[in-house]
């Protein structure tokens, strides 16, 4: 017999990182690859985190501190809200899981966009959801769409600002509207991964909503500006209660000892964070130049991306790309996600990308 599988899992792809940058080496015997694909740091860790690392083997074989007191205290010292408002996750995407396992029963609804993290929909159909999608206007999460999506069955809504893969956000006062007509059992998840990014005056304190009590939940990671997506792990905020019926299903030990060691160095060093944003924002400026002058549109992004239109077939750039030693994103159709790197990354994307598309004239 074939196994008996639930057609909403059958229904479901695996998700499929960028490209590992050993795996292309190998492939076709490059010496120089460079990874533009996944929205990491490429200032690496805070030397803070790695300091922090000191004499970790000591205690490997020892289980982690599966409550994690020290660093949900420090986070909740930072947002001034209280530890039992902390959740961690192995990377915020398992909390998107848990609140997919704790807050979802087969039948019920979770609103997203058509164009953001794949996470959410995955998450919502394996435990027998139904999501529904509501497209971006402009590249943009269309609040007033969703919040007329709402229906007594609806029990998240997913809002990913700034937005994976676009790069857009949505303002302090367009959320400020949505919240105004979000029904109380409704849970709002603000996933905010890119948070540190952001240099707009527009963008929502989205963590304000939870200190009112809101049914809402903050999300944020260590894998992005501070540098620690090898050790997977992120956090949510959110009220005590919310959070109290995530614990229910959260794994034991789900936070490993060294991610939860290198998260409170990295918490501590603002220092490096400012340094990351400062060598985004350059960044930011040259690939946007680099790009207009090959003729690309980049989208305006709040983000350490940028996503483009290359005019042609993404598929074939992106592997064009490839055998030119740079990794980037193929999202779907013509469309390019590129992390902003270091100077010499930048210009070396660029300088690959003009030889493809010279090549496709």
């Amino acid at each position: 017999m074939g196994l008996q599988v639930h057609p909403d899992i059958r229904s479901l792809s695996p998700y499929v990182p960028g490209k590992p940058v050993e795996e292309l080496q190998r492939e076709l015997g490059l010496t120089r690859v460079i990874k533009l694909a996944s929205n990491e740091n490429p200032l690496g860790p805070s030397p803070k985190a790695i300091a922090a690392l000191s004499g970790v083997q000591a205690t490997l074989h020892r289980y982690p501190d599966g409550g994690a007191i020290q660093l949900r205290q420090a986070i909740a010292d930072r947002w001034k809200v209280d530890s039992d408002q902390v959740i961690l996750g192995n990377g915020s995407d398992e909390i998107l899981g848990l609140l997919a396992k704790t807050f979802l029963t087969p039948g019920d609804e979770a609103i997203m966009a058509d164009h953001t993290f794949v996470i959410y929909k995955m998450e919502v159909t394996a435990v027998h959801g139904k999501p529904i999608v509501v497209p971006l206007v402009n590249w943009t999460h269309d609040l007033e769409s969703m919040a007329r999506a709402i229906t007594p069955r609806t029990r998240l809504l997913f809002l990913c600002n700034p937005n994976n893969p676009t790069g857009t956000m949505v303002s302090a006062e367009a959320v400020d509207r949505l919240m105004a007509g979000v029904p109380e059992d409704v849970i709002v998840v603000f996933d905010e991964a890119y948070f540190e990014y952001v240099r707009s005056p527009q963008f929502p304190d989205a963590m304000a909503y939870v200190k009112q009590g809101r049914n809402a939940i903050v999300l944020r990671t260590f894998s992005k500006i501070y540098g620690l997506a090898g050790l997977r792990i992120g956090y949510g905020i959110s009220t005590s209660e919310i959070i109290g019926f995530l614990n229910r299903v959260r794994p034991p030990f789900n936070a490993n000892s060294v991610a939860q060691k290198a998260a409170l160095g990295a918490l501590e060093d603002d220092d490096h964070v400012a340094k990351s944003r400062a060598v985004n924002a350059t960044g930011m400026e040259q690939l946007g130049q680099g790009l207009r002058a090959l003729g690309m549109t980049p989208i305006s992004s709040e983000t350490n991306f940028l996503y483009f239109d290359a005019k042609r077939d993404g598929r074939s750039v992106f592997d064009a790309l490839l055998r030119e030693g740079i990794i980037v994103r193929h999202i779907e159709g013509t469309m390019i996600r590129v992390t902003i790197g270091q100077s010499d990354e930048n210009t070396a994307f660029l300088q690959a990308l003009k030889k493809v598309l010279d090549g496709a004239r």
